[in-house]
């Protein structure tokens, strides 16, 4: 469903500056972390839309260890393209959007390999003020042959889309320039090609910018560090998306964190090929904090899923794709962290997944470690903020005890800055 390790080749979507995409100019950065025993020697290629290689550069990360590369100086103003890092060593990379300045800002994580299918489970032209539109790259060796297939979901017309695209490259798809999806669409897209290819989806608002990664293919069960209702006015919605040929019934339960609200169950039949939206309307006034899972899936339909968090007054969102609980591991890492940064700061939340409680210790590169115990089901947030007395921006690893199974991700946030300074992405198992 998702690419959970990343191993010594890293596709990044959508490094890129985008002069007008919707409106906004782009400055993107992204951190690349060192998961092996050694010191990993990188070479970072960035390509041109068209194909051509823009730079190439190389770099040394010590074992343990990250780097982030803002700005961009390899490469001159103006480049709109993406980026393939290659490494002697694992490792992972998250890329960090920002818009018009700071007014607008996103996190996604790298691939580690592209699929000939790319699941995306939210679209949108005209929706209440939000547009999308996404980078598909070339993850192959030839040039890519590219068909987008949208289907709508509360409305919007069916329609489709084709680019050719050359190794390495990235092609934008900007749904608020296609008419054909009429005046509003909310749905789905499939992409698919004769090569391997990757896609990141941005959904942008008046004054949100929210980033996820597309799926290769689903499962029949998916798990939500995360969701978070009325909480200092922030709201949750959960899209899941039917890959399947028949309809299902999907049911997600939500486990609270301690003083956290109340556990529930919500169920909706889901078409196939279609989506259907979850959480957003289930807790009504009431406070809920913690995790969520699909408990229940009565066609055993496979799944994809994608997370918004919103705090429409503050002006602040951000997305995070669905995990497959089947793909946890025991260690998962966190390629950006950080506490008290120019009023940035991180809370990485861990999820149990596995059948037993387990105690799970975060390392902060060097800086010290951190414990708690999960119970099955349930989530933990490390606050990065409480933990450091003063700056910090590294990396960080969690492991479980006893080989449970863990995934997670992390918040990114400014509380105080008047933008969208909220970003969030997911940690990668390894």
């Amino acid at each position: 469903m998702k690419r959970m390790l990343i191993v010594a080749l890293l596709l990044l979507a959508i490094v890129a500056m985008p002069v007008s995409a919707q409106g906004i100019t782009y400055n993107t950065g992204f951190q690349v972390q060192n998961l092996g025993s050694g010191d990993a020697s990188i070479t970072i290629t960035y390509y041109n839309q068209d194909g051509t290689t823009a730079a190439t550069t190389m770099d040394t990360i010590p074992a343990g260890g990250s780097k982030n590369y803002f700005p961009l100086t390899a490469v001159p103003d103006g480049f709109n393209g993406s980026v393939v890092v290659s490494s002697n060593q694992p490792v992972a990379a998250i890329a960090n959007e920002l818009g018009n300045g700071s007014a607008y800002a996103a996190s996604y994580a790298g691939f580690d390999a592209g699929s000939t299918t790319m699941n995306l489970p939210l679209v949108m032209r005209n929706n209440g003020g939000f547009n999308t539109w996404f980078n598909v790259q070339n993850a192959g060796t030839a040039t890519a042959n590219v068909t987008v297939t949208y289907k709508p979901a509360s409305s919007g017309n069916a329609a489709t889309q084709s680019a050719n695209i050359e190794p390495g490259a990235a092609h934008t798809f900007d749904q608020a320039t296609f008419g054909d999806l009429g005046n509003k669409f909310v749905g789905s897209a499939v992409v698919t090609s004769n090569q391997p290819i990757v896609a990141t989806v941005n959904q942008v608002g008046a004054t949100t910018l929210m980033s996820y990664d597309g799926f290769a293919s689903g499962s029949t069960g998916i798990s939500f560090p995360l969701v978070n209702v009325n909480n200092g006015g922030y709201i949750t919605g959960i899209q899941i998306m039917n890959l399947g040929g028949s309809a299902t019934d999907v049911t997600v339960h939500y486990e609270p964190m301690p003083g956290q609200g109340s556990a529930a169950d919500e169920t909706k039949s889901i078409p196939a090929g279609a989506s259907a939206t979850f959480a957003l309307s289930q807790f009504g006034s009431a406070k809920f904090v913690g995790s969520g899972r699909v408990s229940a899936n009565s066609g055993n339909q496979p799944l994809v899923a994608v997370v918004n968090q919103l705090n429409l007054g503050a002006n602040k969102g951000a997305s995070y794709g669905g995990f497959d609980p089947a793909g946890a591991t025991s260690a998962v890492s966190f390629p950006l962290v950080m506490a008290k940064n120019g009023g940035y700061f991180t809370g990485t939340v861990v999820q149990n997944v596995g059948a037993s409680a387990t105690t799970v210790t975060i390392s902060y590169s060097g800086a010290g470690t951190d414990s708690k115990t999960i119970n099955p089901g349930e989530s933990a947030i490390f606050d990065q903020n409480a933990t450091f007395g003063s700056k910090f921006v590294g990396s960080a690893s969690v492991t479980a005890s006893g080989g449970g199974k863990i995934i997670g991700m992390c918040n990114e946030l400014n509380s105080g800055a008047p933008g969208d300074a909220f970003l969030v992405y997911e940690g990668f198992s390894y």
